[in-house]
């Protein structure tokens, strides 16, 4: 990125983040999550540091906080509410402790784990144990009264419970903190019966909870099912309530709801918490993006002061982003078992629920128009059903001038000039004209075994036909369940032929990996671009994982087989293939860095005429194990010319005319086995 471009991709991101800081702090309506947020800044603060002379004071990372609403009376909060340090791994929690017994050293560590919740963060205030008024977090030091609208929040108690044991909290000043929240059943409902009612849904509960509280009118708000859980008990008495576990336990006895939480005296306790609720978050009843972990002994919690906006004594585990933001660098097309032509949105790698993901389906051209999704905008992704990643919305703010529009049938035409397309009325899918899944499935099994192939001896034209036609056969692993009884029963095989199949598959359960990647089918991947492939990747799972980029490093790998190669991976259908291949114990061999492997490296071979000795697919297979290329026709950087007998006039006097070196099946066999 040049220096030009860096410029205007700050200003765009600065601009942008300011607007989402706004929503967020002034409105209490913020349009996108806290991880889309979080993923934009990430992207700001590496190219400030790639840039630090493009810093400039305005940007969001130089400062914190926004300001309060105008609309609603301006309340300072009794102490600032904070926000915490995100951490991500073991080793952050570590480091957080060692810090902490370095400034006070000598003391017994406790720790308080509670879920954290993702709602609007609020403060409720009680004088002699009565609920008086309610705060919004704001910009820390001064948030809004939000109090008629938190009165109607059922689970807020207008008076709190009386106790003996805490009759002194029902005396002088309390105050509350937590979250506002609605909980994923009731958001549900809600969404449903507006969906009922033809009105448009709400995006999540964080952005409902926060939106309803910012109405004016209290009985809008009161419609809503809202609810409040607290983690923090302040009184004017900091001694009244030692520990958070204290504060827990008193909470709930004065009618307040909290979170699930627990004491731990050391990290492995803490760790399995956190390690718990990763596992298990989705049966939560509300959302959650984290653990709060802190000090237990709030008295410790105090000494150890505040760090700009954040205690010192507490953090945010966070867990992986369900969405995250990222480019579209390209939208390429993939035609699936039966025909149906999918496009799929290729990016640079992003993490979404903890693993990394680099394309994403766009399902078909009406979604695309739908979204208005171009090549070159930043998008929001996510994981639907934390399994399939998929492309949530265009953040059309951050589109550059240069964005591309994507026609579906022009890229059709030119990533498939061969094919013929349509679209059948009343459907959103363009399919491949002509062709059924019966007729596409022969096809490609046929390629899988075949010569250049898996080369599955008895598995022909006829035989692949008796075998889908039969049902036993229904994708291109399906031939390593086929027993020997299934196949006798088919009229065309008898006890040897069926027995000798079987044996033919078994025998090729690894076949080497060039020939499995051929067998594959990809478009415009032959059999010497399998054979550049498995020598650059290795593995399969190598160039199943790999970007454009990674793709185009390859010799002779131009844009459309870059393009082909993505297309293929990135089909539903052909990663439930490779999966079930790697069930059944099917899987290619890694490639080698033999010494011999390196023979003919770099070296060109044609072959004309009939060879004496071998075949003209095994003198191609010998050449290219010894990294040397097969080339179909002479060309300018052809090295060798291999004439056997029978030899047509063309290629000899292309090659002469060329300059091109012609040796005989012997000087091959020399070349081969010195």
């Amino acid at each position: 990125m040049s220096k030009q471009q860096a410029t205007e991709r700050l200003d765009t991101l600065r601009k942008q983040l300011q607007q989402y800081a706004y929503e967020y702090y002034v409105l209490d309506a913020p349009s996108v999550s806290d991880a889309v947020y979080d993923g934009l800044v990430q992207e700001l603060k590496k190219l400030e540091a790639d840039y630090p002379k493009l810093i400039t004071p305005d940007s969001p990372t130089q400062r914190v906080g926004g300001q309060p609403l105008d609309e609603f009376q301006k309340v300072r909060h009794s102490s600032r509410m904070l926000s915490l340090n995100d951490v991500f791994s073991r080793g952050d929690v570590e480091s957080w402790i060692k810090r902490m017994q370095k400034l006070a050293p000598g003391k017994s560590w406790e720790f308080d784990v509670e879920i954290k919740m993702d709602g609007l963060a609020a403060a409720l205030i009680y004088e002699k144990g009565v609920f008086t008024r309610a705060i919004t977090r704001g910009d820390g030091f001064i948030g809004e009264d939000v109090t008629a609208n938190v009165r109607t929040i059922k689970s807020v108690p207008l008076r709190l419970r009386q106790d003996k044991a805490y009759e002194n909290l029902l005396h002088g000043r309390t105050e509350i903190r937590g979250e506002i929240i609605m909980l994923k059943k009731d958001f549900e409902a809600l969404n449903h019966a507006r969906e009922q009612a033809g009105q448009p849904v709400f995006a999540n509960p964080r952005n409902l909870a926060a939106g309803t509280i910012r109405q004016l009118d209290p009985r809008l708000v009161a419609s809503r099912p809202l609810q409040f859980k607290a983690y923090e008990l302040i009184r004017d008495n900091l001694d009244e309530v030692p520990t958070y576990a204290a504060a827990f336990s008193t909470l709930k006895v004065l009618g307040i709801s909290v979170p699930e939480h627990q004491i731990f005296q050391d990290i492995e306790g803490v760790m399995q918490f956190v390690q718990k609720w990763e596992e298990k978050r989705h049966d939560l009843p509300y959302n959650t993006d984290g653990i709060v972990i802190k000090l237990n002994d709030r008295g410790l919690y105090r000494e150890l002061g505040v760090v700009g906006k954040n205690p010192r004594a507490a953090i945010a585990y966070k867990y992986p982003a369900e969405e995250a933001t990222t480019q579209i660098k390209d939208i390429v097309i993939s035609i699936g078992r039966t025909g149906a032509a999918t496009p799929v949105a290729v990016f640079d790698s992003a993490k979404v629920a903890g693993t990394t993901v680099r394309h994403a389906s766009l399902h078909n051209a009406d979604e695309i128009a739908r979204k208005d999704i171009r090549i070159g905008d930043t998008v929001v992704i996510y994981k639907a059903g934390d399994i399939i990643p998929q492309v949530d919305r265009v953040i059309t703010e951050l589109r550059p001038k240069n964005a591309k529009t994507f026609n579906m049938f022009s890229e059709l035409r030119r990533q498939y000039p061969e094919l013929t397309f349509e679209r059948p009325e009343g459907e959103v899918v363009y399919r491949v004209k002509g062709a059924t899944g019966k007729i596409l499935l022969k096809q490609a099994l046929e390629h899988f075994a075949s010569r250049g192939a898996l080369d599955i001896e008895g598995l022909g034209e006829k035989n692949v036909a008796a075998l889908v036609n039969a049902k036993l056969v229904h994708d291109l692993a399906d031939i390593y369940t086929l027993t020997k009884e299934q196949v006798i029963s088919i009229d065309r095989f008898a006890e040897l032929s069926a027995s000798n199949l079987i044996n033919a598959i078994a025998a090729v359960k690894h076949p080497p990996l060039a020939r499995f990647i051929f067998g594959l089918g990809i478009r415009h991947v032959g059999a010497q671009t399998a054979v550049d492939l498995a020598n650059h990747f290795k593995r399969l799972d190598n160039l199943g994982s790999a970007t454009y980029s990674e793709l185009k490093e390859v010799e002779g790998i131009g844009e459309i087989v870059a393009e082909s190669i993505l297309a293929w991976f990135t089909d539903d259908d052909n990663q439930a293939l490779l999966a079930k291949f790697r069930r059944l114990g099917v899987w290619p061999q890694e490639t080698k860095s033999a010494g011999q492997r390196s023979k003919l490296a770099g070296k060109k071979f044609v072959v004309t005429g009939t060879l004496g000795t071998m075949s003209r697919d095994e003198a191609t297979d010998r050449i290219r194990k010894l990294g040397g290329t097969f080339q179909a026709s002479v060309a300018k950087d052809t090295d060798y010319l291999v004439v056997g007998a029978n030899v047509g006039a063309s290629k000899l006097e292309k090659a002469k005319k060329l300059g091109t070196k012609q040796i005989s099946e012997r000087e091959l066999l020399r070349l081969i086995d010195k």
